[in-house]
């Protein structure tokens, strides 16, 4: 049979002109209605799973979403000044604020008239530079793009081992894929309003390609097997068939797992670390390029079938050898694997992966995580799939003991064991191992890739913080949003380590518009420069609680405009795009030798909405045209961008992000830049989790003023409470000159407990968990899917069955299983 082959796509700017956008403002209006148009059942299949559902809702609202607005000219300048001035001095905020007249007066105007018309008939005037951001990134992605996820641990202990919960988490996968593809999938929602489902038909069959002249991401839409890792060995097997339906039980998915776990282990680990080509993905992408020419130089060659195989799997499985013992190991784990050289040879986990598609990683142990490929999706939509995938897991094993149990899913697949096994089509079950030929222009470049990975992972350490004194519930009954809570600490232990206020990012989702990504909220404002400055001075708890209290409140409202789309930081990143592409159509002499798509020296800029996000344009210039586009001398380029200021903003020390849900025990990401720190937190009911990377810039020294921090504010807000001043929810306030006893909480836990969801009530209005970051799920359902797992049982096993006809690579025996 012939290999399925993975045909390359469109380019982008032919995939974009081809989407069209909305047609009128009429057609544009209504997400909400068109949402509701479905039945409670199809819009939340767990809560009505006993009701007749309606497939299609996924994309119904995709045609009425409105599109990115382009902000006013005049605001963006505004707020570009006010972000960058508690930064700066007096003298360098004259100067920004000469150069922001001189633009405004002089390239501005024509720049926004530009844009403006480059944005005619397009989905989203800042998309095709997004893309390019990330696809014109030469550097190594590990560390600088893709972001991890570590899941909680399985709730029922018998089924964390490797075999049983990798099984488990790609049957649970499985369910989201097809749930995707037969539009089944519930949207994600806001308040009633349903967002952008865009990203979610990029998440599958997708593989970042490395070319000469950048990146491109290619896809296979009916792709239909997924590839495992295993001490850097590759094998796959199908697992759906033509209709999306799972052709596999678990107990049978389970069984070749199982099969290529005894496999790999046949071959030596020193011996098998020579041939794991996973490693060259995480080679600078000009010299992936060229490896990948030598791999198909020869279309109908073994290596070509072979990388065809891994490109077009819906995902990648890495099974790992190893059982990392804390959290900071299990975050370096999931974010870039470990290095480990024993006799000159790396055997580290870091072999083990294939950073240009989706991976789910699972341990030893059972601890697993996911590293994604970011260009095409954020992390609030891999957000959503753990969320369901995990969740899923825990209804199925209830399923499995009581068959009136919910399901998460509209539909499911019929069931493997008791199809007619010609139904399945020309599928292979059983698992085949991928032999590639190991020509020695490959093996040399796999040992230097290596070493260069070693390095990478050696310049960068991880730590973590779960801090269990409070989360939410406290954070909310004191009135304030938790996700500016929580970035006024980041800020406060910076300044209380090195007396500095620097550029700090957190991203704010704008998926309420078509194909919206992020807009970047810049946390640093004047309002919480005087909060830090207030708190480590010798001030009274009342004055430090109220300067907070004015630091969250402008936190919040940035967040607000943000997910608006009223930022700044893409607004000019947009104008330096048009900017550029100017510059190369006009065919202007292009010198600096700062300015092509590969980073300067020492740093490590990315793309404008990762979580690394260096988007100063001397760092990463982009263009549209096919060659590497660079950067004028100085004083041709406008005079906003030519600023210092524009530099300083953009050069970003704090790099941030909110991913929260219960499915999830850390999120993280490596650091932006040489000097900076990268930080991945999630929000707990009663916890506050944190994952802080570093080049090494007393990583631990960060995380434990972090804690003293938390410790300290706890005991302001508890000494503010007791004078009877500021801190109390309104709720309480209300309840004064009541009658009756009031009953006092003896501790501030008991009264975070207590004042909690009222606090939630009164601080509706103002929470922002919806809007920054990427967390903003409703976990009632998932929270009740662990409830009711703690009844849970062993559940029985499932018929297995085997089809198989295709042919590429080593078949696995399973007679002995």
């Amino acid at each position: 049979m012939t290999a399925r082959k993975f045909m390359m796509p469109a380019s982008l700017n032919e995939s974009l002109a081809n989407q069209q956008p909305p047609n009128s403002e009429t057609e544009r209006s209504s997400p909400k209605a068109a949402y509701q148009a479905y039945s409670p059942s199809a819009r939340e299949p767990l809560a009505n799973h006993d009701q007749e559902k309606k497939p299609g809702i996924t994309f119904a609202s995709q045609d009425k979403l409105p599109k990115l607005p382009i902000p006013g000219l005049a605001d963006t300048c505004r707020k570009y000044q006010a972000v960058l001035a508690p930064l700066q001095n007096h003298r360098e905020q004259q100067d920004t604020a000469a150069a922001v007249q001189d633009f405004l007066k002089h390239d501005g105007p024509e720049l926004q008239a530009r844009l403006q018309r480059y944005a005619t008939g397009k989905t989203s005037y800042i998309e095709q530079f997004w893309y390019d951001s990330y696809l014109n990134f030469d550097n190594s992605v590990v560390l600088n793009l893709n972001p991890f996820f570590l899941l909680e641990d399985d709730p029922t202990p018998a089924r964390n081992n490797q075999v049983t919960r990798a099984a488990s988490l790609v049957i649970s996968a499985l369910c989201f894929v097809r749930a995707v593809r037969k539009e089944e999938l519930p949207p994600d929602t806001l308040r009633g309003t349903p967002l952008c489902m865009y990203q979610y038909s990029r998440l599958f069959g997708t593989a970042r390609l490395p070319t000469e002249n950048g990146c491109q991401i290619a896809q296979d839409s009916g792709s239909r097997h997924i590839v495992v890792l295993c001490k850097g060995q590759f094998y796959w097997f199908d697992v759906l068939d033509d209709n999306s339906d799972i052709i596999m039980t678990e107990k049978d998915v389970a069984l070749n797992l199982q099969v290529i776990v005894d496999d790999a282990e046949q071959t030596p680990i020193q011996e098998a670390a020579k041939g794991a080509l996973g490693v060259l993905s995480t080679e600078n992408r000009k010299i992936w390029a060229g490896l990948r020419d030598v791999l198909t130089r020869d279309e109908d060659s073994n290596n070509a079938e072979c990388l065809s195989i891994v490109d077009s799997a819906l995902f990648v499985l890495c099974l790992d050898y190893t059982e990392p013992k804390t959290g900071a190991e299990l975050c370096g784990n999931m974010l870039c694997g470990t290095s480990e050289v024993v006799r000159g040879v790396q055997i580290g986990t870091c072999t083990n992966r294939w950073y240009d598609k989706m991976q789910i990683i699972v341990c030893k142990n059972g601890s697993a995580g996911i590293n994604f490929e970011h260009t095409g999706v954020d992390g609030h939509t891999v957000l959503r799939m753990a969320s369901d995938v995990y969740t899923d897991t825990i209804l199925r094993f209830a399923k499995s003991i009581n068959g009136q149990a919910p399901s998460l899913w509209t539909s499911t697949s019929p069931d493997p064991s008791k199809r007619d096994p010609d139904s399945f089509g020309d599928v292979s079950t059983t698992p085949h191992k991928l032999e590639w030929d190991m020509l020695p222009e490959l093996s040399t470049a796999l040992r230097f890739a290596e070493t260069r990975l070693a390095d990478l992972i050696q310049q960068n350490e991880f730590e973590i913080l779960e801090f269990a004194g409070y989360g939410k519930n406290f954070i909310t009954s004191m009135g304030f949003s938790p996700d500016a809570f929580v970035q006024m600490a980041f800020q406060a232990a910076y300044y209380g380590l090195y007396g500095r206020v620097e550029s700090t990012y957190e991203p704010a989702m704008t998926k309420a518009f078509l194909h919206g990504r992020t807009e970047a909220i810049r946390a640093a404002t004047m309002e919480s420069t005087e909060f830090i400055k207030t708190f480590w001075a010798d001030n009274s708890p009342q004055r430090k609680v109220d300067a907070l209290k004015k630091a969250t409140q402008k936190h919040t409202g940035l967040t607000k405009e943000c997910a608006k789309a009223l930022g700044q930081d893409r607004h000019l990143y947009a104008l330096y795009c048009v900017w550029q592409r100017a510059v190369d159509e006009e065919g202007a002499e292009a010198a600096s030798s700062n300015g092509c798509s590969s980073p300067r020296e020492g740093s490590s800029p990315s793309p404008p909405n990762s979580p690394t996000h260096d988007t100063n344009p001397n760092h990463n210039v982009l263009s549209t045209s096919d060659s590497p586009s660079r950067k004028p001398p100085p004083q041709q380029m406008p005079a906003l961008f030519a600023d210092p200021g524009y530099d300083r903003l953009n050069t970003t020390i704090i790099s941030t992000s909110n991913c929260g849900n219960p499915a999830l025990r850390h999120f993280g990401f490596g650091p932006s830049c040489a000097d900076g720190f990268g930080i991945g937190y999630i929000i707990k009911e009663d916890s506050i989790s944190i994952c802080i990377s570093s080049k090494h810039r007393q990583t631990r020294r960060f995380v434990e003023s972090l804690e003293a921090y938390f410790g300290e504010v706890k005991r302001l807000l508890r000494s503010v409470r007791k004078e009877g001043g500021a801190g109390r929810s309104r709720v309480r306030e209300s309840e004064e000159g009541k009658r009756g006893k009031v009953i006092k909480a003896d501790t501030m836990q008991s009264s975070a407990s207590v004042g909690g969801r009222e606090g939630r009530e009164e601080e509706e209005e103002e929470d922002d968990d919806g809007l920054g970051g990427y967390g903003f799920f409703d976990a009632g359902m998932l929270l009740q899917a662990l409830k009711a797992s703690q009844e849970d049982k062993e559940r029985p096993s499932d018929k297995a069955v085997g089809h198989a006809k295709r042919s590429i690579g080593k078949k696995l025996r399973l007679n002995e299983y």
